[in-house]
């Protein structure tokens, strides 16, 4: 009598039989010893099939599986050192499911756009694999850091009669007779959501009709967006350091072997500890100018600029207290220095640029509708957003950070393509 379980738990059933639902990784046969690579979704096990120990029928249905064929696959577990998890299955029995065919992805090299026409497949393999266990732990550790620390969260809409912040970026659709637009950041109704509870964060779909093809940028993405009552710009910036060193930790302690899996410097991922190193917007220039960047002050940073700036500092490091004119209308001027803002743009070590941006928010109503003015924004539109300053207004602070850039820094991607199952580029809309 054996008993279903799955590969994860293997170690719970030394010595047991147990039967696993599982598909062929991969094949291989001394003559008369068969060693199925298994993996069912929880792990990877090697089942050993001994010919002298066997029916002739059970030899012949292993020697007949390929390249992800299903089975059901029944054995005895048994402790292996020599064996990535510690264990192995001595085959007793095989039910085959269903034999695959000329399965389309081979152990050798493929280029990007044959495995992203067939991301469908590519996501089976142990790399790929590795990427959504820790994505998944990731989101985990992100809802227990806020879940942790008072926040409650709160789920804008994505259908929006209006934008956060550059509109030329928004995906235009008919919402009837309306118009509408699918959301680019829930920020807005973040802040609207911490007046009513204190402290808030949504974690949702965003959507930006950019053009941009570089390995940063994807169209459809994931935002975590915090958003907090009473707090002033300096006491978010210690949220921000608390939280991503936490994710990371978390990261570090549950998801080793798929660090290792994808063969990640761990040094590197252990050293992100708070508090993080900080550099103004001023300091950034003269630091640029000093590595023979052509960059005069009041210019925006590209991803060369970040990589520069990130390359001295083995941890995250904010930038912080940009001009206003290059910021969203909602940020709130510094009282000493009008002409920059109360924000700070959280830029990742090893090149991967900008995984946070957050800001101390406008609370003053007449200063608000002067943004609206200069930024060419309704205040029919906007009416609900003044609100939040006309009645009960207070000091108020948020930031936003970007999943997918987050886990391909965590993973060490070359590219956030590989950061979500199925992801959304300038001119990929399949599968």
């Amino acid at each position: 009598m054996s008993t279903k379980t799955v590969i994860k738990k293997v170690n719970e059933h030394v010595e047991q039989t147990v039967t696993i639902g599982a598909w062929i990784n991969n094949k291989r046969s001394s003559g008369k010893i068969q060693f199925l690579q298994l993996r069912d979704g929880t792990g990877y096990i090697q089942g050993v099939v001994v010919k002298s120990e066997v029916s002739e029928e059970l030899w012949n249905d292993a020697k007949s599986l390929t390249q992800e064929s299903s089975l059901y696959v029944t054995g005895i577990i048994r402790e292996e050192p020599r064996s990535k998890s510690g264990y192995e299955m001595t085959v007793t029995g095989i039910e085959i499911i269903h034999l695959t065919e000329n399965y389309p992805i081979t152990p050798k090299e493929h280029g990007t756009d044959f495995l992203m026409d067939h991301r469908h497949l590519w996501l089976r393999s142990n790399r790929q694999r590795a990427v959504m266990v820790i994505r998944a732990e990731i989101i985990r550790a992100v809802q227990e850091f806020f879940n942790d620390n008072g926040f409650t969260k709160v789920d804008p809409p994505i259908l929006t009669p209006s934008a956060a912040e550059d509109s030329t970026e928004l995906f235009h659709i008919k919402y009837f007779d309306e118009d509408a637009y699918l959301t680019q950041s829930g920020q807005l109704y973040m802040e609207a959501a911490a007046m009513a509870l204190g402290k808030v964060y949504s974690f949702g779909p965003t959507f930006r009709a950019e053009k941009s093809k570089t390995r940063r940028h994807l169209i459809e993405f994931w935002m975590i967006e915090p958003e907090m009552a009473f707090t002033d710009h300096e006491e978010s910036l210690r949220v921000q350091e608390q939280f991503v060193a936490y994710v990371v930790q978390s990261v570090l302690k549950n998801c080793r072997t798929e660090l290792e899996t994808l063969e990640r410097d761990i040094s590197k991922l252990e050293n992100i500890q708070a508090p993080f190193p900080r550099i103004s917007y001023d300091e950034a220039i003269e630091f640029l100018k000093g590595k023979d960047f052509d960059i005069p002050w009041g210019n925006d940073f590209g991803a060369p600029h970040e990589t520069a700036i990130a390359e001295a500092y083995d941890k995250p490091v904010f930038i912080t207290n940009y001009p206003k004119d290059i910021k969203a209308f909602y940020m709130k001027p510094d009282p000493e220095r009008p002409e920059v803002v109360l924000c700070a743009d959280m830029i990742a070590p090893e090149g991967y640029g900008e995984i946070i941006g957050g800001s101390q928010r406008i609370d003053d109503p007449e200063l608000m509708k002067q943004r609206f003015e200069e930024h060419n924004l309704t205040e029919e539109a906007y009416k609900w957003y003044l609100d939040l300053r006309t009645y009960g207004s207070v000091p108020h602070s948020g930031f936003g950070l970007g999943l997918e850039r987050t886990v391909a820094w965590i993973c060490g991607l070359d590219h956030v393509r590989e950061t979500i199952a199925f992801p959304r580029m300038l001119y990929r809309l399949y599968p």
